[in-house]
């Protein structure tokens, strides 16, 4: 019997890969010199695609595959547009997983990095200026106000590792949190205010996009750190870059960018700025549990079995 053939939209985790590819003939979209002419080929044998969460599918995709019968998230995306696949009648998987430890891990090593100028200091060593020249003062984490901007589960954990370093907590979210004793803020523009590091968890929504603007930047001021572990385009990045390259604000870590995985060679050419490719949940333990549940979910289909994780 013949392996049904798949399409894999982007890159994700290896040995997903692996697995994929030793139960169905999987067509790596992303590789293609044409995508389109691809598409054109292919397109009429595949009965699945796999793509990531945060990618998701378009219509004109969905329109290449005729004979597609199941889409499978390696991820998840509660806010993905899944009408064109609902018309058709196709379900849609993904892999259900806790991200927020992970993430909040990452935002505490993002607003430690940029305090305390560790990037800077490690390209200080390896130029050999260690010798002759005094490193980058950075500052310390402990005594700071860290305000988190969306206080949803990714918010409260990133508030107990900071609460755990030193920091004092504050918020600001679309409403007060009742069982939340850190103080509340109605509006970003007062949070920045007082805070010393800003952290960025909130969900991308219209109300949220660009919520991080050039008044917020200078509320938090001279002395401030911004990091965002959220999505792009919540922040203004030309106001950002703008910010970093005055020193209006004095550091930002950031794993998320307006454009990715396009980075503005301007917001590259900033020593007061820690970046990293959006690896947020790319931790070996999330890959590996994504991993089993896209396997499962692909494996219920083609046997006729009940989807383990089907979106509604």
């Amino acid at each position: 019997m013949s392996k049904p053939e798949l399409l894999l939209s982007r890159a994700i985790y290896a040995p997903a890969v692996a697995e994929l590819e030793r139960e169905f003939v999987v067509h790596k979209l992303w590789q293609a010199p044409d995508p389109a002419q691809m598409l054109a080929e292919v397109g009429p044998r595949i009965r699945a695609l796999v793509t990531p969460g945060i990618t998701g599918f378009t219509r004109a995709q969905l329109d290449a595959l005729p004979k597609l019968e199941i889409i499978a998230l390696f991820g998840s995306n509660t806010t993905l547009d899944r009408s064109p696949a609902r018309e058709r009648g196709i379900p849609v998987t993904n892999t259900p997983d806790s991200i927020s430890e992970g993430v909040a891990d990452l935002a505490l090593g993002l607003m430690i990095a940029s305090m305390r100028r560790i990037g800077e200091c490690d390209r200080f060593v390896r130029a050999g200026k260690w010798p002759t020249t005094v490193a980058p003062v950075g500052r310390e984490v402990r005594g700071k106000v860290c305000g988190i901007v969306g206080l949803g589960n990714i918010g409260i954990a990133v508030a107990q590792r900071a609460a755990a370093c030193g920091m004092t907590i504050r918020y600001q979210g679309p409403r007060r949190k009742p069982a939340v004793a850190y103080p509340y803020h109605e509006d970003v523009l007062s949070l920045a205010r007082e805070s010393e590091c800003l952290v960025v968890t909130c969900p991308l929504m219209p109300a949220t996009r660009n919520l991080i603007d050039a008044k917020v930047l200078d509320a938090l001021g001279t002395d401030g750190f911004l990091v965002n572990v959220a999505r792009g385009p919540i922040i203004d990045q030309d106001a950002l870059i703008a910010a970093l390259a005055e020193k209006r604000i004095a550091g930002a870590g950031l794993d998320v960018f307006s454009d990715e995985p396009q980075v503005p060679a301007a917001l590259l050419a900033l020593d007061n700025v820690v970046m990293t490719p959006h690896v947020g949940s790319h931790t070996l333990e999330i890959r590996e549990e994504r991993k089993r549940k896209v396997l499962a979910n692909l494996r219920a289909h083609f046997s006729g079995a009940a989807l383990p994780n089907p979106l509604p």
